[in-house]
Protein backbone atom coordinates (compact mmCIF):
# COMPACT_ATOMS: atom_id res chain seq x y z
CA UNK A 1 0.00 0.00 0.00
CA UNK A 2 1.27 3.33 -0.91
CA UNK A 3 1.70 6.53 1.54
CA UNK A 4 -1.32 8.82 1.53
CA UNK A 5 -3.15 11.86 3.54
CA UNK A 6 -6.88 11.73 3.36
CA UNK A 7 -8.54 14.97 4.85
CA UNK A 8 -12.52 14.71 3.96
CA UNK A 9 -13.70 18.18 4.77
CA UNK A 10 -17.66 18.02 4.03
CA UNK A 11 -20.32 18.09 6.43
CA UNK A 12 -22.43 15.19 5.33
CA UNK A 13 -25.83 15.64 6.32
CA UNK A 14 -28.20 12.29 6.04
CA UNK A 15 -31.43 11.48 5.99
CA UNK A 16 -34.95 12.74 5.79
CA UNK A 17 -35.80 16.88 6.43
CA UNK A 18 -31.69 17.28 6.35
CA UNK A 19 -32.52 20.09 4.40
CA UNK A 20 -32.32 22.48 7.34
CA UNK A 21 -29.07 22.32 7.85
CA UNK A 22 -28.68 24.81 5.16
CA UNK A 23 -29.24 27.48 7.37
CA UNK A 24 -25.42 26.68 8.82
CA UNK A 25 -24.69 28.28 5.61
CA UNK A 26 -25.35 31.71 7.29
CA UNK A 27 -21.85 31.47 8.70
CA UNK A 28 -20.23 32.08 4.81
CA UNK A 29 -22.21 35.13 4.18
CA UNK A 30 -25.86 36.69 3.14
CA UNK A 31 -26.39 35.92 -0.47
CA UNK A 32 -25.73 32.58 -2.41
CA UNK A 33 -26.09 31.98 -5.82
CA UNK A 34 -28.33 28.84 -6.36
CA UNK A 35 -27.19 26.76 -9.27
CA UNK A 36 -29.64 23.88 -11.03
CA UNK A 37 -30.56 22.05 -14.04
CA UNK A 38 -34.27 22.01 -15.54
CA UNK A 39 -37.46 22.17 -13.50
CA UNK A 40 -37.74 19.18 -11.46
CA UNK A 41 -36.72 20.43 -8.25
CA UNK A 42 -39.57 22.93 -8.51
CA UNK A 43 -42.27 19.89 -9.42
CA UNK A 44 -41.23 17.98 -6.77
CA UNK A 45 -41.10 21.06 -4.30
CA UNK A 46 -37.09 20.72 -3.16
CA UNK A 47 -36.71 24.19 -4.53
CA UNK A 48 -39.53 25.28 -2.07
CA UNK A 49 -37.70 23.33 0.78
CA UNK A 50 -34.25 24.86 0.19
CA UNK A 51 -35.55 28.35 -0.41
CA UNK A 52 -37.70 28.29 2.88
CA UNK A 53 -34.54 27.28 4.61
CA UNK A 54 -32.14 30.02 3.45
CA UNK A 55 -35.11 32.80 3.35
CA UNK A 56 -35.48 31.75 7.32
CA UNK A 57 -31.41 31.95 7.84
CA UNK A 58 -31.54 35.53 6.13
CA UNK A 59 -29.59 34.61 3.01
CA UNK A 60 -30.54 36.24 0.17
CA UNK A 61 -31.04 34.10 -3.82
CA UNK A 62 -29.27 34.70 -7.35
CA UNK A 63 -30.34 32.27 -9.41
CA UNK A 64 -28.45 30.01 -12.48
CA UNK A 65 -31.19 27.78 -13.91
CA UNK A 66 -30.53 25.63 -16.90
CA UNK A 67 -27.14 23.69 -15.97
CA UNK A 68 -26.93 20.86 -18.91
CA UNK A 69 -26.41 17.14 -18.08
CA UNK A 70 -22.45 17.49 -19.30
CA UNK A 71 -22.19 21.07 -17.43
CA UNK A 72 -20.36 23.54 -20.32
CA UNK A 73 -17.58 26.47 -19.82
CA UNK A 74 -20.07 28.87 -21.29
CA UNK A 75 -22.79 28.40 -18.72
CA UNK A 76 -19.39 28.50 -15.73
CA UNK A 77 -18.78 31.76 -17.25
CA UNK A 78 -22.41 33.14 -16.80
CA UNK A 79 -22.26 32.04 -13.25
CA UNK A 80 -19.35 33.67 -12.21
CA UNK A 81 -20.36 36.93 -14.06
CA UNK A 82 -23.33 36.93 -12.27
CA UNK A 83 -21.64 35.87 -9.15
CA UNK A 84 -19.41 39.26 -9.27
CA UNK A 85 -22.43 41.39 -10.72
CA UNK A 86 -24.11 40.70 -7.34
CA UNK A 87 -22.24 39.99 -4.75
CA UNK A 88 -22.82 36.56 -4.16
CA UNK A 89 -20.95 35.21 -1.02
CA UNK A 90 -21.44 31.39 -1.13
CA UNK A 91 -22.33 29.20 -4.14
CA UNK A 92 -25.21 25.91 -3.70
CA UNK A 93 -25.80 23.21 -5.84
CA UNK A 94 -29.63 21.60 -5.96
CA UNK A 95 -29.22 18.93 -8.09
CA UNK A 96 -27.07 15.73 -9.26
CA UNK A 97 -23.59 16.02 -10.36
CA UNK A 98 -23.61 18.29 -13.40
CA UNK A 99 -25.65 21.13 -10.99
CA UNK A 100 -22.06 20.01 -8.80
CA UNK A 101 -19.32 20.36 -11.17
CA UNK A 102 -20.84 23.73 -12.53
CA UNK A 103 -21.09 25.01 -8.70
CA UNK A 104 -17.78 24.36 -8.15
CA UNK A 105 -16.11 25.21 -11.60
CA UNK A 106 -18.23 28.78 -10.67
CA UNK A 107 -16.41 28.75 -6.67
CA UNK A 108 -12.84 28.96 -8.40
CA UNK A 109 -13.66 31.00 -11.35
CA UNK A 110 -15.09 33.70 -9.24
CA UNK A 111 -11.60 35.01 -7.68
CA UNK A 112 -9.47 33.94 -11.10
CA UNK A 113 -8.88 37.25 -12.88
CA UNK A 114 -8.43 35.08 -16.49
CA UNK A 115 -11.24 32.62 -18.36
CA UNK A 116 -12.26 29.45 -16.34
CA UNK A 117 -11.40 27.54 -18.45
CA UNK A 118 -8.26 28.15 -18.11
CA UNK A 119 -8.57 26.08 -14.43
CA UNK A 120 -9.57 23.02 -16.09
CA UNK A 121 -6.66 22.80 -18.12
CA UNK A 122 -4.13 24.00 -15.02
CA UNK A 123 -5.32 22.87 -11.83
CA UNK A 124 -2.48 25.28 -9.60
CA UNK A 125 -4.31 28.00 -11.40
CA UNK A 126 -6.96 27.22 -8.20
CA UNK A 127 -5.51 29.70 -5.27
CA UNK A 128 -8.82 30.56 -4.01
CA UNK A 129 -12.93 29.84 -4.21
CA UNK A 130 -16.29 30.57 -2.82
CA UNK A 131 -17.77 28.18 -0.28
CA UNK A 132 -19.72 25.53 -2.27
CA UNK A 133 -22.57 23.46 -0.61
CA UNK A 134 -24.88 21.23 -2.19
CA UNK A 135 -28.22 19.15 -1.65
CA UNK A 136 -28.03 16.06 -3.56
CA UNK A 137 -30.98 14.95 -5.87
CA UNK A 138 -29.56 11.78 -7.46
CA UNK A 139 -27.26 9.20 -6.61
CA UNK A 140 -23.93 8.78 -9.28
CA UNK A 141 -21.15 10.90 -9.49
CA UNK A 142 -20.57 11.48 -5.67
CA UNK A 143 -19.19 14.98 -6.51
CA UNK A 144 -20.55 15.79 -2.87
CA UNK A 145 -17.89 14.79 -1.14
CA UNK A 146 -14.77 15.24 -3.42
CA UNK A 147 -12.98 18.46 -5.14
CA UNK A 148 -13.18 17.14 -9.02
CA UNK A 149 -15.06 18.76 -11.15
CA UNK A 150 -15.94 17.79 -14.99
CA UNK A 151 -16.89 20.47 -17.29
CA UNK A 152 -17.36 20.26 -21.42
CA UNK A 153 -16.28 22.89 -23.08
CA UNK A 154 -18.06 21.96 -26.72
CA UNK A 155 -16.19 24.40 -28.69
CA UNK A 156 -12.71 22.27 -28.85
CA UNK A 157 -14.56 19.57 -27.99
CA UNK A 158 -13.20 18.19 -24.98
CA UNK A 159 -14.92 17.46 -21.53
CA UNK A 160 -11.81 17.83 -18.50
CA UNK A 161 -11.95 17.97 -14.56
CA UNK A 162 -10.51 20.88 -12.69
CA UNK A 163 -9.63 19.75 -8.97
CA UNK A 164 -8.47 21.27 -5.90
CA UNK A 165 -8.78 20.43 -2.41
CA UNK A 166 -10.82 24.12 -2.05
CA UNK A 167 -13.54 22.81 -4.03
CA UNK A 168 -14.37 20.38 -1.57
CA UNK A 169 -18.38 21.32 -0.74
CA UNK A 170 -17.96 22.37 2.92
CA UNK A 171 -22.35 21.48 3.27
CA UNK A 172 -23.90 18.26 1.22
CA UNK A 173 -27.11 17.37 1.73
CA UNK A 174 -27.97 13.85 1.19
CA UNK A 175 -31.77 13.31 1.41
CA UNK A 176 -32.99 9.60 -0.07
CA UNK A 177 -36.76 11.32 -0.24
CA UNK A 178 -35.06 13.91 -2.73
CA UNK A 179 -33.93 10.90 -4.84
CA UNK A 180 -37.64 9.36 -4.93
CA UNK A 181 -39.00 10.86 -8.23
CA UNK A 182 -36.09 10.13 -10.11
CA UNK A 183 -36.75 8.73 -13.69
CA UNK A 184 -36.01 5.29 -14.54
CA UNK A 185 -33.01 5.82 -17.05
CA UNK A 186 -31.36 8.61 -14.56
CA UNK A 187 -31.52 5.81 -11.84
CA UNK A 188 -29.76 3.23 -14.14
CA UNK A 189 -27.17 5.73 -15.58
CA UNK A 190 -26.57 6.31 -12.15
CA UNK A 191 -26.07 3.32 -10.81
CA UNK A 192 -24.07 2.64 -13.43
CA UNK A 193 -22.28 5.72 -12.98
CA UNK A 194 -21.07 5.10 -9.41
CA UNK A 195 -20.54 1.24 -10.22
CA UNK A 196 -17.56 2.44 -12.60
CA UNK A 197 -16.11 4.80 -9.81
CA UNK A 198 -15.69 1.91 -7.48
CA UNK A 199 -14.32 -0.50 -10.81
CA UNK A 200 -11.47 2.76 -11.30
CA UNK A 201 -10.25 2.25 -7.85
CA UNK A 202 -10.64 -0.98 -7.27
CA UNK A 203 -8.62 -2.85 -10.41
CA UNK A 204 -5.33 -2.17 -9.26
CA UNK A 205 -2.07 -4.42 -8.84
CA UNK A 206 -1.16 -2.01 -5.77
CA UNK A 207 0.20 -5.18 -3.04
CA UNK A 208 -1.93 -5.21 0.45
CA UNK A 209 -4.69 -3.07 -0.54
CA UNK A 210 -7.09 -5.27 1.02
CA UNK A 211 -9.05 -2.30 3.23
CA UNK A 212 -9.42 -0.57 0.24
CA UNK A 213 -10.82 -4.19 -1.59
CA UNK A 214 -13.01 -5.13 0.70
CA UNK A 215 -14.83 -1.87 0.90
CA UNK A 216 -15.01 -1.29 -2.86
CA UNK A 217 -16.14 -4.93 -3.01
CA UNK A 218 -19.21 -4.02 -0.65
CA UNK A 219 -20.10 -1.04 -2.19
CA UNK A 220 -20.60 -2.88 -5.79
CA UNK A 221 -22.58 -5.30 -3.93
CA UNK A 222 -24.61 -2.89 -2.42
CA UNK A 223 -25.16 -1.40 -5.74
CA UNK A 224 -25.84 -4.34 -7.34
CA UNK A 225 -28.56 -5.48 -4.54
CA UNK A 226 -30.47 -2.21 -4.62
CA UNK A 227 -29.85 -1.02 -8.00
CA UNK A 228 -32.38 -3.35 -9.43
CA UNK A 229 -35.22 -2.80 -5.93
CA UNK A 230 -34.78 0.97 -7.10
CA UNK A 231 -35.77 0.39 -10.57
CA UNK A 232 -38.81 -2.09 -9.53
CA UNK A 233 -40.01 0.24 -6.61
CA UNK A 234 -39.09 3.80 -7.22
CA UNK A 235 -40.01 4.82 -3.83
CA UNK A 236 -38.59 2.35 -1.07
CA UNK A 237 -36.57 4.59 0.86
CA UNK A 238 -33.62 1.60 1.79
CA UNK A 239 -32.84 1.21 -1.58
CA UNK A 240 -32.53 5.02 -2.20
CA UNK A 241 -30.83 5.72 0.55
CA UNK A 242 -28.15 2.54 0.49
CA UNK A 243 -27.74 4.07 -3.29
CA UNK A 244 -26.55 7.86 -1.76
CA UNK A 245 -24.32 6.41 0.37
CA UNK A 246 -22.71 4.51 -1.97
CA UNK A 247 -22.25 6.96 -4.73
CA UNK A 248 -20.54 8.91 -2.38
CA UNK A 249 -18.46 6.67 -0.94
CA UNK A 250 -17.20 5.44 -4.16
CA UNK A 251 -15.37 8.50 -5.02
CA UNK A 252 -14.69 10.34 -1.85
CA UNK A 253 -11.29 8.80 -1.42
CA UNK A 254 -12.29 6.53 0.97
CA UNK A 255 -11.25 3.43 -1.56
CA UNK A 256 -8.42 4.92 -3.63
CA UNK A 257 -5.81 6.29 -0.82
CA UNK A 258 -2.83 4.17 -1.25
CA UNK A 259 -4.00 1.85 -4.18
CA UNK A 260 -5.63 3.32 -6.94
CA UNK A 261 -3.69 4.20 -10.59
CA UNK A 262 -4.59 6.74 -13.30
CA UNK A 263 -8.62 5.95 -14.60
CA UNK A 264 -9.20 3.89 -17.66
CA UNK A 265 -12.97 4.03 -18.45
CA UNK A 266 -13.61 7.66 -17.84
CA UNK A 267 -11.39 9.54 -19.99
CA UNK A 268 -12.29 7.25 -22.68
CA UNK A 269 -16.20 8.03 -21.75
CA UNK A 270 -15.26 11.99 -21.36
CA UNK A 271 -14.37 11.81 -25.19
CA UNK A 272 -17.57 10.30 -26.12
CA UNK A 273 -19.52 13.05 -23.79
CA UNK A 274 -17.03 15.37 -25.34
CA UNK A 275 -18.05 14.55 -29.14
CA UNK A 276 -21.72 13.00 -29.02
CA UNK A 277 -23.16 14.95 -25.06
CA UNK A 278 -24.72 11.52 -24.48
CA UNK A 279 -25.11 10.39 -20.77
CA UNK A 280 -22.07 9.71 -18.33
CA UNK A 281 -23.29 6.69 -16.97
CA UNK A 282 -24.85 5.36 -19.49
CA UNK A 283 -21.44 5.98 -22.10
CA UNK A 284 -19.47 4.23 -18.77
CA UNK A 285 -21.96 1.38 -18.71
CA UNK A 286 -20.79 0.69 -22.15
CA UNK A 287 -16.96 1.25 -22.08
CA UNK A 288 -16.36 -0.57 -19.15
CA UNK A 289 -17.02 -4.23 -19.84
CA UNK A 290 -15.16 -4.13 -23.48
CA UNK A 291 -12.72 -2.43 -21.38
CA UNK A 292 -12.65 -5.21 -18.79
CA UNK A 293 -12.06 -7.76 -21.84
CA UNK A 294 -9.37 -5.69 -23.56
CA UNK A 295 -7.30 -5.70 -20.10
CA UNK A 296 -7.84 -9.14 -19.14
CA UNK A 297 -4.79 -11.55 -19.64
CA UNK A 298 -2.13 -13.57 -17.56
CA UNK A 299 -1.11 -10.51 -15.49
CA UNK A 300 -4.14 -9.12 -14.24
CA UNK A 301 -6.11 -12.69 -14.37
CA UNK A 302 -6.14 -12.55 -10.33
CA UNK A 303 -8.40 -9.30 -9.25
CA UNK A 304 -10.94 -10.40 -11.85
CA UNK A 305 -11.03 -13.42 -10.53
CA UNK A 306 -11.48 -11.97 -6.92
CA UNK A 307 -13.82 -9.46 -8.31
CA UNK A 308 -15.83 -12.70 -9.90
CA UNK A 309 -15.14 -14.58 -6.67
CA UNK A 310 -16.06 -12.11 -4.08
CA UNK A 311 -18.69 -9.62 -5.76
CA UNK A 312 -20.69 -12.00 -7.74
CA UNK A 313 -20.13 -15.17 -5.85
CA UNK A 314 -18.81 -17.40 -8.49
CA UNK A 315 -17.04 -20.54 -7.93
CA UNK A 316 -14.47 -22.62 -9.50
CA UNK A 317 -10.19 -23.28 -9.37
CA UNK A 318 -10.02 -21.59 -13.19
CA UNK A 319 -8.81 -17.99 -12.69
CA UNK A 320 -9.80 -16.92 -15.64
CA UNK A 321 -12.84 -18.84 -16.79
CA UNK A 322 -13.93 -17.24 -13.47
CA UNK A 323 -12.69 -13.92 -14.16
CA UNK A 324 -14.65 -13.90 -17.87
CA UNK A 325 -17.80 -15.05 -16.39
CA UNK A 326 -17.66 -11.98 -13.71
CA UNK A 327 -17.30 -9.81 -16.77
CA UNK A 328 -20.12 -11.46 -18.24
CA UNK A 329 -21.69 -10.85 -15.33
CA UNK A 330 -21.47 -7.39 -14.95
CA UNK A 331 -22.62 -7.23 -18.60
CA UNK A 332 -25.89 -8.96 -17.88
CA UNK A 333 -26.52 -6.25 -14.89
CA UNK A 334 -25.49 -3.54 -16.84
CA UNK A 335 -27.55 -4.01 -20.22
CA UNK A 336 -30.59 -6.60 -18.41
CA UNK A 337 -30.47 -5.86 -14.88
CA UNK A 338 -30.58 -2.07 -15.22
CA UNK A 339 -31.99 -1.76 -18.93
CA UNK A 340 -28.98 0.24 -20.45
CA UNK A 341 -28.32 0.35 -24.29
CA UNK A 342 -25.59 -2.36 -24.59
CA UNK A 343 -23.59 -0.28 -27.41
CA UNK A 344 -22.73 2.81 -28.61
CA UNK A 345 -24.76 2.62 -31.48
CA UNK A 346 -27.64 2.38 -29.11
CA UNK A 347 -26.68 5.68 -27.52
CA UNK A 348 -27.09 7.48 -30.49
CA UNK A 349 -23.97 7.95 -31.91
CA UNK A 350 -24.06 7.24 -36.12
CA UNK A 351 -20.20 6.13 -36.50
CA UNK A 352 -16.92 5.46 -35.92
CA UNK A 353 -15.46 8.38 -37.47
CA UNK A 354 -14.41 10.34 -34.78
CA UNK A 355 -12.76 7.28 -32.13
CA UNK A 356 -9.22 8.11 -33.74
CA UNK A 357 -9.49 11.89 -32.89
CA UNK A 358 -10.85 10.51 -29.58
CA UNK A 359 -7.75 8.27 -28.99
CA UNK A 360 -5.40 11.86 -29.71
CA UNK A 361 -7.03 13.79 -27.28
CA UNK A 362 -7.15 11.22 -24.14
CA UNK A 363 -4.42 7.97 -24.51
CA UNK A 364 -1.87 9.61 -22.64
CA UNK A 365 -3.80 9.92 -20.00
CA UNK A 366 -3.99 6.38 -19.39
CA UNK A 367 -0.43 5.61 -19.49
CA UNK A 368 -0.27 5.00 -15.63
CA UNK A 369 -3.53 3.48 -15.74
CA UNK A 370 -4.18 -0.60 -14.25
CA UNK A 371 -3.37 -1.76 -18.10
CA UNK A 372 -2.21 1.09 -19.80
CA UNK A 373 -3.45 2.46 -22.85
CA UNK A 374 -2.14 2.86 -26.56
CA UNK A 375 -3.80 5.04 -28.56
CA UNK A 376 -4.32 2.14 -30.62
CA UNK A 377 -5.37 0.70 -27.48
CA UNK A 378 -8.10 3.20 -26.78
CA UNK A 379 -9.71 3.43 -30.74
CA UNK A 380 -10.27 -0.94 -30.58
CA UNK A 381 -12.04 -0.36 -26.80
CA UNK A 382 -14.02 2.11 -29.02
CA UNK A 383 -14.52 0.11 -32.09
CA UNK A 384 -15.55 -3.27 -29.79
CA UNK A 385 -18.37 -0.68 -27.94
CA UNK A 386 -19.65 0.29 -30.78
Amino acid sequence: MRDFVFHAPTEICFGREQVSHLAELSAFGSRALLVYGGGSIKRNGIYDDVMGVLAGAGIEVEELAGVEPNPRIATVRRGVALCRERGVDMVLAVGGGSAIDCSKAIAAGVPYEGDPWDLVMDHSLVKAALPVACVVTLAATGSEMNGNAVISNPDIPAKLAVKSPLLCPRIAILDPTYTLTVPRRQTAAGVADMMSHTFENYFTLEPACDVQRRMAEGLLRTMIKYGPIALAHPDDYDARANLMWAATHAINGIVSQGSAPAWSCHPIEHELSAYYDITHGEGLAVVTPVWMEHVLGVDTVVPFAEYGRNVWGLVGADDMAVAHEAIACTRRFLFQDLGIAPNLRGLGIPDESHFGDMADHMWWRTEKSFVPLSRDDVVAILHDAF
